[in-house]
């Protein structure tokens, strides 16, 4: 018996040993892998706790926004009295790299970019005490400076309006533009800053109602009175004023002066002075008292209609998918208390036959010029819905998303889990047809999900988010976690089949491990080692491009784990065993015939014609099996010849079964994985269904798998030519080098020497260039494109243009609602919401002269709400879908997807 003689080996033989310690390994790995999983996994009530994920990184710099509000100033004024002073003071500010500052009608924004190793929230306190510490009358008096919100402009993940809607959830209408912002305002926007993860919920759209005093310069100069005087009677207009408490028969009273506002006629018979004969003149004598709206730099269209809503901001540090998801809970409990009204359909009723009806159910139709909205909701909410009249309804508001990362954090996410599915799935194939031992493929297929899984619990340890570049470092490292276990298997199978009869099994997949255990180590230190300038890159870059460092690298960490731990114990149990091995041989047989036959009869009943070929190989097996079994087929000359002696005994029929069994099992395995991949790849389309999908994946990995086994017959007579003629053989990779380079840099600027090379030899360079192979070079070698983020195809479109700057309010709105009314009309739009101005955000600093649509496309095909394709019924014959008597599309799962975009 061989001993350990170095840590490495103690490791490997300790986990052969203690086999119960690598299963409860691989069960903490799984459970725990799924918790934490970044994927919207429904795992039946099981406790998780994911990674945080969004779709994209965050490549925002480590900065802080110091908003200042200074209503009716110039961009000068407020650029000389706010920022300039506060930008002077704020460039002492520890850990501060560099500041920003940008002056706009009525606002100031300073942005102080810190270090990326200064902590978010350190640098926030920072700011803090230097905005308390500032120079008395370094600023105007009205003007108090404020932090922004603790979020980045990424954190923008959800937009939504208030809408009308009728119980049926249609749109109803009814509701002004400064009701919607009143409610947004002082319900809504409270309501959802609790929900945990948001920093900020920000309005935009609809008018602010506030009150406006017009004064009269006629009546000031009749009454004497000055601006200054009227506009400190309506400041003072609006207060409470205490007193003290008066003990009265051993009570206590309190004593205090009301004077808050209630209506118009309040802030009219507010006294600015006493007049001659000390009559008192009031506001309302010199000024003209109304409510309307406020000056407003920004708003709010959905399909070219004005609307209000609001864009729910999220947390520095904090899961977006979580914070979305506690958004919408909080609506869910919001909306029941939202207002609804009454809406009188007017083009149906009059105001004499409203009354009558309402008289005639006992209560007032009007209040006043209004209709009695609060009696109509009461009979309306009492009365079933059959029993109203056609020109009556309740519109209910609601709150109404129009951008919702969690669509595309679940179609990144989607996409990403598709292709660690599709690889794991191609990597099986691809083993089981190369090794053609099911139980090996097995082993090391069995590798790719724990490795995964352990990623994910390294990323939450250590921190990592979720995003669609760093799992890319996931499907990087798909092939290396293969790679080293086909090395660890390939050499314990060779020790097995030269080891003595006699020899311990498990001392033989010890010597086999020890003996690559070194070289995998070594082979996975370069890698990781070769990442090491990447865990360097700073700024933009290192946002980008560290995580996905990070996660190639625990892919990598946890393979070389599997394969030195989990790898030798499995092939001790499922591959070296003897009379273990050869039961657990025989039960793996058998529920792979049960699972491929189960299989076949379900894709039999869905229609498919795959389903056809494996029912029928099943049961030509399954017969064979039984007619052996009973006698039956010695008849046979052909069955004979398989047999190792004509005698009908069941010996020889078990020994022929033993020989063919892990064969079939195999080819059973191959072709359940085959179909697998078809159906989940669906390389070819939906629409192509799943036989040509399969038949087109097995040619594609055929000729794949195919060109290696001809490359593996034809090595050693080429390997021989090329060892006879370096020097031939040395120009195609010399051509492959100039071909490559000519692609990526182009032939413009990889063979740009040449003419100048060319002049200086006394040869015109203008007659190279004017050759058409230089000519056709260039144009067909331009060079591959650069771009530093992803693209990422989400489903919608984000269109930005920009106006002349002196711009209108009222010419922008004009401009946004007739360019979202145009695009609207595009058959595969869905929605288009559009912006102008900002919103009530720090975050925000777009003028109102910039426009910004959101285009919501409709999906390609239609789908559930989980995004999976519903397939409907679908008349072959005819090549039409068939409707029912409404003209609406039957669902049926053996029909076809509906595709709602033209070609």
């Amino acid at each position: 018996m061989s001993q350990a003689s170095g840590p490495l080996d103690k490791v490997i033989r300790f986990f052969l040993h203690q086999k119960l310690v690598v299963a409860l390994l691989v069960l903490v790995i799984v459970g725990w892998g799924a918790a934490v999983a970044p994927f919207d996994w429904n795992l039946n009530g099981f406790p998780r706790d994911p990674v945080p994920v969004d779709a994209i990184p965050n490549l925002g710099e480590n900065q802080q926004i110091v908003f200042t509000d200074w209503p009716g100033r110039s961009p000068q004024d407020v650029e000389d009295q706010v920022t300039y002073p506060l930008t002077v003071a704020l460039l002492g500010v520890p850990g501060v790299r560099e500041v920003r500052s940008s002056s706009l009608f009525g606002f100031s924004m300073i942005f102080l970019i810190f270090d990326e190793q200064t902590e978010f929230y350190w640098s926030r306190s920072r700011i803090i005490e230097k905005l308390n510490s500032l120079a008395s009358g370094l600023l105007p008096d009205d003007v108090a400076p404020a932090l922004g919100p603790d979020a980045t402009a990424l954190g923008q993940v959800y937009w939504y309006t208030l809408e009308g809607r009728d119980p049926d959830g249609k749109p109803a209408g009814g509701w002004d533009l400064h009701e919607l912002r009143s409610v947004q305002d002082w319900y809504l926007r409270y309501g959802l800053l609790a929900a945990e993860g948001i920093s900020e919920v920000a309005s935009i759209g609809g008018f602010v109602r506030e009150y406006q005093v017009d004064v009269d310069p006629d009546a000031l100069r009749a009454h004497g009175v000055t601006l200054q005087q009227v506009m400190e009677a309506v400041r003072l207009s609006n207060l409470d004023v205490g007193a003290r408490v008066l003990e009265i028969n051993r009570v206590e009273y309190l004593v205090r002066g009301r004077g808050y506002i209630k209506d118009i006629a309040d802030i009219e018979q507010a006294v600015v002075r006493s007049g001659p004969n000390h009559v008192p003149i009031r506001v309302g004598d010199v000024a003209t008292v109304s409510l309307g709206p406020a000056q407003r730099r920004g708003g709010l269209t959905i399909g070219g209609a004005e609307a209000v809503g609001g864009v729910v901001i999220v947390r520095e540090n904090y899961n977006p998918l979580r914070a979305i998801q506690n958004v919408k809970a909080k609506i869910g409990e919001l909306t029941p208390g939202l207002p609804a009204k009454a809406v009188v359909d007017w083009a149906q009723v009059d105001r004499a036959t409203l009354s009558g009806f309402a008289a005639g159910q006992g209560f007032a139709a009007f209040l006043g010029a209004d209709v009695n909205n609060e009696a109509w909701l009461r009979w309306l909410r009492k009365n079933p819905r059959a029993d109203w009249p056609q020109w009556i309804t309740i519109s209910q508001l609601q709150v109404v998303a129009f951008y919702d990362r969690t669509g595309l954090i679940n179609e990144t996410l989607g996409t990403l889990n598709a292709a660690l599915v599709q690889q794991v799935l191609v990597t099986l194939v691809v083993v089981i047809v190369m090794v053609l031992h099911l139980r090996t493929a097995l082993v090391i297929g069995a590798m790719l999900p724990l490795a995964i899984l352990s990623t994910f619990i390294l990323m939450k340890l250590l921190g990592v988010d979720a995003n669609v570049v760093a799992l890319a470092g996931i499907a990087i490292a798909i092939g290396t976690i293969v790679d080293m276990g086909v090395i660890v298997t390939e050499n314990v199978l060779r020790h097995l089949q030269n080891a003595d009869p006699g020899e311990s099994r498990r001392e033989v997949v010890f010597r086999a491990t020890r003996e690559v255990a070194s070289a995998i180590l070594a082979a996975v230190s370069t890698t990781v080692v070769s990442f090491l300038p990447v865990f360097t890159m700073t700024g933009a870059e290192g946002k980008m491009f560290v995580p996905l460092a990070y996660t190639k690298t625990f892919v990598l960490l946890a393979a070389v784990f599997l394969a030195l731990a989990v790898v030798p114990t499995a092939a001790h149990l499922f591959i070296a065993g003897r009379d273990r091995g050869r039961s657990l041989t025989q039960a793996a047989m058998r529920l792979l015939l049960f699972a491929g036959l189960m299989l076949a009869l379900a894709i039999l009943l869905t229609g498919a014609l795959m389903g056809l070929w494996l029912v029928a190989f099943a049961g030509v097996v399954l017969a064979v099996i039984i007619f052996a079994r009973l006698g039956f087929i010695a008849p046979f000359s052909w069955v004979q010849r398989l047999l190792p002696d004509s005698e009908n005994s069941l010996r020889p029929i078990v020994v022929t079964v033993r020989r063919g069994g892990p064969w079939f099992a195999t080819a059973i395995a191959a072709l359940l994985l085959w179909w697998t991949l078809g159906v989940v790849w669906e390389p070819l389309g939906p629409e192509a269904g799943a036989s040509k999908n399969f038949l087109f994946v097995g040619l594609l990995i055929g000729g794949v798998l195919g060109s290696f086994w001809l490359l593996i017959i034809a090595y050693v007579p080429v390997l021989s030519w090329c060892l006879r003629h370096k020097r031939v053989f040395l120009m195609l990779p010399l051509l492959l080098v100039l071909l490559g380079g000519t692609v990526w840099i182009g032939a413009d600027r990889l063979f740009g020497f040449l003419p100048a090379t060319l002049q200086q030899v006394g040869l015109d360079p203008q007659r190279v260039r004017d050759t058409s192979l230089w000519k056709q070079a260039s144009a067909k070698f331009p060079g591959l494109g650069r771009e530093f983020m992803p693209p990422l195809d989400e489903g919608s479109f984000l269109w930005m243009p920009v106006t002349m700057p002196h711009a209108s309010v009222g010419e922008v709105l004009e401009i946004l609602q007739y360019q979202d009314r145009a695009i609207s009309a595009v058959p595969e739009v869905a929605l288009v919401a559009g912006k102008f101005g900002r919103a009530e955000t720090a975050l925000d600093p777009a003028p109102i002269s910039m426009l910004e649509s959101i285009v919501h496309y409709q999906p390609e095909y239609i789908s559930d709400a989980r995004g999976r394709r519903i397939n409907f019924a679908y008349d072959k014959k005819q090549q039409v879908y068939v409707r029912d008597k409404h003209g609406e599309l039957i669902p049926d799962p053996r029909g076809r997807p509906y595709r709602q975009w033209r070609d």
